[in-house]
């Protein structure tokens, strides 16, 4: 206490900075409903252009300081600022009804959370978002992030330099699977510039999965004791997506199921058969369906991304189709009144995707007032 003291003394002299350490941290652990309810309020401003002419109110004390321009495949992030606790919030939009836009979630190859990205004939792009080697992520919104991440960067650092230390990544839809992506990228980006003392907190709202489960075992653990979640309507099926394939390559290594022909080896030759018949159809199906969609896509729906982005250049995809979901789950469980407010008529398939429902759930469930 006594050395605590003595800094604070030495440093209201002007002799010294007062250590981020010591410094009042606003941003807390743990899922916060008003939070999460004024998180909305600024994200839905991104589901309108201009953004001036949206009438509900953005939260109190909060003022948009900066918006991006569009890059990459339509996609396009706003930087707003809590006047109040002196944080930044990173809004990253989703899917915004352009067919580049839509093309962007089809685009869901897998590929490696660790290699580059070669953008145009110019721009090569570095990226971690983790060291597992069997880590696999969304290429779509690998590129989505990827063509955003640079100017969010120099934005932190500008931030930090105005006293800003403390940031909220928060996106619904396309906008919360990138916001996984940016928050992993984050953690690993190897930028002397970018101070290492940065607290994140990370708010992905009726996102789709954007990984396989080794990416989201790795996502957990960088976020854990509740720093990252994931906000799911359980009437909502796009967090359900995409499509997901479980093959035995998708095991860790030393699982049984990777190696069962080794196994089937030891037992006598009318059981090898029988069982080696079976479980060969069965694997021999998964691996075709999991190659199917990787080429379907990732290899086919490239060569329509690169009609938008003619200088990018296809990754190297990998041979997995296994996408988990990621982040602390926060479940917004409908009530026996919520399909009267919000009936499916058969062809409003977003009926439940959508911030209405979202804010009318979380306002019921945690008995939220405007």
């Amino acid at each position: 206490m006594y050395r605590v003291l003595c800094i604070f003394l030495i440093s209201m002299m002007g002799l010294m900075p007062v250590s981020n350490t010591f410094a009042q941290s606003h941003l807390k652990p743990g899922f916060d409903p008003e939070e999460y309810y004024n998180l909305l309020k600024i994200s839905v401003r991104q589901a309108d252009t201009p953004w001036t002419k949206i009438k509900s109110a953005p939260p109190e004390n909060c003022h948009l300081v900066y918006r991006a321009p569009e890059t990459g495949l339509v996609n396009r992030w706003d930087l707003w600022v809590d006047d109040t606790h002196q944080t930044g919030i990173i809004s990253i939009r989703g899917t915004n009804g352009t067919a580049p836009s839509w093309m962007e979630n089809f685009y869901a190859g897998m590929i490696p959370a660790k290699g580059t990205l070669q953008l145009d004939d110019t721009t090569t792009f570095h990226y971690t978002m983790s060291n597992d080697p069997q880590a696999y992520v969304h290429a779509g919104w690998t590129l989505g992030m990827a063509s955003m991440a640079p100017d969010i960067v120099s934005r932190i650092k500008a931030c930090y330099q105005q006293g800003i230390h403390e940031f909220i990544i928060v996106g619904h839809s396309q906008g919360g699977a990138i916001a996984f992506l940016l928050r992993s990228y984050l953690q690993y980006l190897d930028d002397p510039a970018l101070p290492k003392d940065i607290v994140y907190k990370t708010y992905c709202s009726a996102a789709p999965k954007p990984g396989n489960l080794f990416y989201a075992y790795d996502f957990d653990f960088i976020t854990r004791n509740g720093w990252a979640f994931r906000v799911v309507n359980a009437k909502d099926w796009v967090p359900e997506t995409p499509f997901s394939i479980q093959t035995t390559r998708d095991y860790n290594a030393i699982s049984p199921f990777s190696n069962v022909k080794k196994a089937l080896k030891k037992q006598p030759f009318m059981a090898r058969t029988a069982l080696g018949y079976m479980y060969g159809r069965l694997d021999r199906a998964t691996k075709r369906a999991s190659r199917r969609m990787q080429k379907t896509l990732g290899k086919l729906a490239y060569q329509r991304v690169k009609k938008v982005m003619p200088g990018y250049q296809r990754p190297d995809f990998v041979e997995s189709h296994n996408y988990m979901p990621a982040g602390a789950p926060v479940i917004l469980y409908p009530d026996a009144t919520y399909d009267l407010k919000f009936p499916f008529d058969g062809k409003n398939v977003f009926v439940h995707h959508m911030f209405e429902p979202y804010a009318y759930l979380l306002k019921t469930i945690y008995h939220l007032k405007d």
